[in-house]
């Protein structure tokens, strides 16, 4: 059974399960066992529930248990049945704990999620190259994840994603640029929405902090002009019909460089399955799952810088 003494004597075989290392994983359940016994006290002592407050059948796993089925379940995405096989308990109560806990670990995925200060930081020392482009800057990026195809032909075409092939949901991250740490999670949407039209409506250019900037692939073009005060950038289009000039190559490799560092980040979030797989729950609380992932790796982040 994966219970978390078992486990926790293994930490290849805990990091391979989870993503987290022990320690990391003890730090998550410390903030997140005391969150979740008070929504379950919350959620016990509501006035329309006929029992008594501790009234009912015990839960079958202890809370850190709880945390770590979940957590596991983010990371490789088990079906039901071989979770519960896994912690010696029936799909339906892997479906309550989950559906528990889940929201738990999104409310701390987001409170790991802080928009950068200009306050404390000087402009960056930019290339020359990239000396138009804004100093202090979140990068802005998506990524989709298979999903199953609805029944109603109409409704299916709606999630068809020419550029995947397939159905899927978009999920936008915003990354802080200095530490890729993610500082933002958009709902959602349907696979073919825009990259700039799920930016504006996510309402994150008008959130953003006074003199921070955007910066954007090619699929943002137009973002200087969405930002409230211009603070916008992406590569530079080839000009129809003539070569690249040699300046536009070498600006858009600088901006590469500094642009990466989403890319690295939305890696890490695609190693756990659950957002990554083809997602078998009909689009339900898709959001939530990825903000959850966004904090497991705000906190993998934060445990390699303080090393």
């Amino acid at each position: 059974m994966l219970h978390y003494p078992r486990l926790a004597r293994h930490p290849e075989v805990f990091r391979a399960m989870t993503g987290l290392t022990v320690a990391g994983f003890d730090a998550v359940s410390r903030d997140a066992v005391p969150a979740l016994a008070e929504a379950d006290r919350q959620r016990l002592s509501r006035p329309s529930r006929r029992r008594a407050l501790g009234a009912g059948h015990p839960t079958a796993l202890a809370p850190r248990d709880q945390v770590l089925l979940t957590v596991v379940w983010l990371r490789c995405y088990p079906t039901d049945v071989v979770l519960g096989y896994l912690y010696g308990v029936d799909e339906a109560t892997v479906r309550r704990v989950r559906g528990r806990v889940l929201p738990v670990l999104e409310a701390l995925g987001r409170d790991t999620m802080r928009l950068p200060d200009p306050g404390k930081y000087r402009r960056r020392r930019l290339d020359a190259l990239l000396a138009e482009t804004p100093g202090l800057a979140v990068v802005v990026d998506t990524f989709e994840q298979p999903i199953q195809r609805a029944t109603d032909r109409v409704e299916a075409d709606t999630f068809y994603s020419g550029k995947k092939k397939r159905h899927t949901l978009k999920s936008q991250v915003a990354v802080e640029e200095a530490r890729g740490r993610i500082v933002d999670v958009a709902e959602s949407v349907r696979g073919p929405t825009a990259d700039l039209t799920l930016l504006k409506r996510s309402g994150l250019l008008g959130r953003l902090p006074p003199h921070v900037g955007a910066l954007g692939d090619l699929a943002y073009i137009g973002i200087a002009e969405a930002h409230p005060t211009g603070l916008g950038a992406t590569p530079r289009r080839k000009p129809r019909g003539k070569e690249r000039p040699a300046e536009d190559i070498a600006f858009n490799r600088a901006f590469a460089r500094r642009r990466v560092v989403v890319e690295h980040s939305i890696g890490r979030l695609r190693r756990y399955a659950a957002i990554t797989q083809p997602d078998r729950h009909h689009r339900r609380a898709h959001t939530a799952r990825v903000v959850a992932v966004a904090g497991l790796v705000n906190r993998q982040l934060a445990t390699r810088a303080a090393v």
